[in-house]
């Protein structure tokens, strides 16, 4: 009988990449498939030195690139993200939501659930998901004890560093240039997939994996943020 050499997602990501966030069903879509090992790297993308707070000149940068996402995937933003959290102050920064999306295995909570949560903690409830309090309950509703949380979300804070270093240095390697971005990889090949034209049909996305990569991926425009902002 002959082995057949496992099929892996890479998925690159950023918590606070709106693009990423309507991404987001594809994942879960992914994330549904046994015969998929799924593997995501957070990029930093807002991490330090490039953290910030929200200004109202951030608000009328981000607003009509939220809607144009809302449109093509079909993801929800809501009033409490538009006119609560753009109009605030809050700290904008990728490390804390990517350490507690490290955590998750360690809760016993799937990475993918994770950050879909923190995704629609941020873009549909307006919260500030660089805050640990947040990101606690965010946990809580997905089933985490509050001590344990705590626990794996501080070792997960300590090597977050680590992990989105080699998060760069893999998509230098793959010449991946943006979130979010997805690579099959299986027998030592890797294949970039276009995202973009599965944006708004998860379906779509999941027949193309159940047939590991054999058939011909569909093109299509594949927006992303860079790797230092949308």
């Amino acid at each position: 009988m002959v082995s057949v050499a496992p099929l892996r997602l890479h998925y690159f990501y950023d918590p606070l990449c709106g693009w990423c966030y309507g991404a987001s069903p594809l994942l879960l879509a992914a994330a549904d498939l046994p015969e998929i090992e799924l593997l995501l790297h957070g990029g930093g993308m807002l991490s330090a030195p490039h953290n910030r707070r929200v200004n109202m000149e951030w608000r009328g940068y981000v607003m009509p690139h939220d809607r144009r996402i809302a449109a093509i995937s079909g993801q929800p933003f809501g009033d409490a993200y538009y006119e609560g959290l753009l109009r605030s102050e809050a700290r904008l920064d990728s490390t804390p939501p990517i350490a507690a999306i490290l955590a998750a295995p360690k809760l016993d909570i799937a990475p993918q659930r994770m950050l879909a949560a923190v995704q629609a903690g941020h873009y549909l409830h307006g919260l500030e998901i660089a805050d640990p309090a947040v990101l606690a309950i965010i946990a809580a509703e997905l089933g985490a004890d509050a001590g344990r949380f705590a626990d794996a979300y501080a070792a997960a804070l300590e090597r977050s560093a680590t992990h989105i270093a080699h998060s760069r240095q893999l998509m230098n390697r793959l010449e991946l240039r943006g979130f979010p971005s997805a690579v099959l990889e299986q027998d030592g090949r890797f294949e970039q997939l276009d995202l973009g034209a599965y944006l708004g049909r998860p379906e779509a996305f999941r027949q193309y994996l159940q047939q590991n990569g054999a058939a011909r991926a569909e093109t299509g425009q594949a927006p992303q943020c860079g790797l230092d902002g949308c």
